[in-house]
């Protein structure tokens, strides 16, 4: 009986596609070429094809590998723990890790008491007392001469502060930005996108009007990043479902579902997908 499933489970591991294929269908799945991923995870073209082909001898050993295989597979939109998992089992399993070595004790070296210094504590009482003599005597002085001219001019009267009153009953209300992460006072002569991964993670890429690459790579759950440009901003999104998208300060519904690959351009004013 136990032959029987052990052959069938066989079988099975032998017909599901290998961790190379995956990785392989999962980027052209996501509309991603292989100079794409390289620049995205600095992993280098010739290992990435390696790996897409399951040779993982360039990789420089099992560490690396299963860094790599972790990298590519977060970029394509993949659970990196399945496929860590199924290459430590095609390999035996991974090793078990190394003892940490005991910490330091840092209580073990304690700076030396450092002992009172007299001769500034002298000096400085000496000053405070000299200070306040002064400080008495100036003040004594002051005081009786406030007196005398209080008494020759009785009519002297400070000036009353003036009164501003509210033009209206209510107070103003303060100015709030707009509700959900938009841009609050966004320059009108320019084009200004922000992103924001609210359901998950995508790989994103976004350019100014010459062609000219701001930043790419994947933005993580929770994170947000902001463009601007004079003319026009073109991006491309791994994953639309993930991201909440304001241009020009207005948020952009029904960016795309979860794995679609989308690539958008806005320019001044109202966003209008280009």
């Amino acid at each position: 009986m136990s032959i029987g499933n052990s052959s069938a489970d066989a079988e099975a591991a032998e017909d599901r596609p290998s961790i190379g294929r995956v990785l392989q269908q999962a980027r052209i799945s996501a509309g991603l070429t292989v100079d794409e991923v390289s620049s995205t995870t600095r992993v280098r073209i010739p290992i990435l094809h390696a790996i897409e082909q399951d040779d993982f001898s360039r990789c420089g050993g099992d560490v690396y590998a299963r860094g790599h295989i972790r990298t590519l597979a977060i970029t394509v939109g993949l659970d990196p723990a399945e496929l860590v998992a199924r290459y430590d089992a095609e390999r035996g399993g991974r090793p078990a890790p190394t003892p940490a070595a005991p910490l330091f004790d840092a209580e073990r070296i304690r700076p030396e008491p450092r002992r009172p210094n007299w001769t500034a504590a002298m000096v400085a009482a000496i000053v405070a007392v000299v200070g306040f003599v002064g400080f008495t005597l100036f003040n004594g002085g002051g005081q009786s001469s406030n007196g005398s001219v209080a008494a020759e001019s009785p009519s002297a009267k400070p000036p009353a502060s003036p009164s501003k009153k509210p033009a209206s009953g209510k107070p103003a209300d303060p100015k709030r930005e707009p509700g959900g992460g938009a841009i609050a006072g966004v320059p009108a002569n320019k084009v200004t996108v922000k992103l924001a991964a609210e359901n998950g993670q995508t790989w994103m890429s976004a350019k100014d009007h010459n062609g000219r690459l701001l930043e790419e790579g994947v933005l993580k759950q929770g994170d947000a990043k902001t463009f601007t440009d004079p003319t026009r901003i073109d991006l491309v999104l791994g994953n639309a479902g993930a991201v909440r998208l304001f241009v020009n300060g207005k948020e952009v519904k029904n960016v795309g579902d979860n794995g679609q690959v989308q690539r958008l351009s806005y320019t001044k004013g109202d966003p209008v997908a280009g």
